[in-house]
This record gives structure tokens, C-alpha cells and sequence, in this order.
């Protein structure tokens, strides 16, 4: 049984809190990233892997190993620009909350 379906029977709905949350810190950073009045080097990789997050929450299940992918990805885009920081740590939070990618 995946970790989501567990989460899921946990707590009694038919949905995963944890997709919720990371929609709500996925919306967040694509509103603060479309407000910042400067443009950078990765701003389009950025603006991608959140739509490529978006869409994962959209679909409701989410994959961990392409969570932390995109995570990595954005961090590394938007990382150097400090007014987005904490729209950044909430995703990287949202994402943690699904545990570690299975090894390969």
C-alpha cells in the first residue's frame, strides 16, 4: 500500500492533507515568483517544475521521487533571489511531508 493511501485511511477522508498543503505552498510561490519585479537566469525552469507541481496536485497522488526532482530544480532556480525564501521553504516542507524517494 503507498504512503498516500495510508495517509489517506489515516485520517478518515478521501483525500491527502499533505496534497492540500502542498497545493497551498505551490500557489504561494508561483503568485510571489509572478510578482518579483526582476527576472533571472532560471526564472523559466522555475515557473515550469511549479506548473509541473501544480499539475502533480492536480492528479491528487503525487510521485515522491518527481516531488523531490522538481523541489531540487526549483530550489536551485529561485535559491539565490532571498525575497522568495519563504515561499520556498513552505514547498520544500510540503514536499518533505511525503517522505524520502525509494532508493534505486
Amino acid at each position: 500500500m503507498s504512503q498516500s493511501t495510508e495517509h489517506r485511511r489515516a485520517t478518515g477522508t478521501g483525500h491527502d492533507p499533505r496534497v492540500a498543503g502542498l497545493g497551498a505552498a505551490v500557489s504561494r510561490l508561483r503568485r510571489e515568483l509572478a510578482g518579483h519585479p526582476r527576472d533571472f537566469a532560471d526564472r523559466g525552469i522555475a515557473e515550469e517544475e511549479l506548473a509541473a507541481l501544480a499539475a502533480m496536485v492536480a492528479e491528487g497522488a503525487p510521485e515522491v521521487r518527481r516531488l523531490h526532482r522538481s523541489l531540487l530544480l526549483v530550489a536551485g532556480a529561485v535559491g539565490s533571489v532571498s525575497r522568495l525564501a519563504a515561499a520556498l521553504h513552505d514547498v520544500r516542507v510540503a514536499v518533505e511531508l511525503f517522505g524520502e524517494p525509494p532508493a534505486r
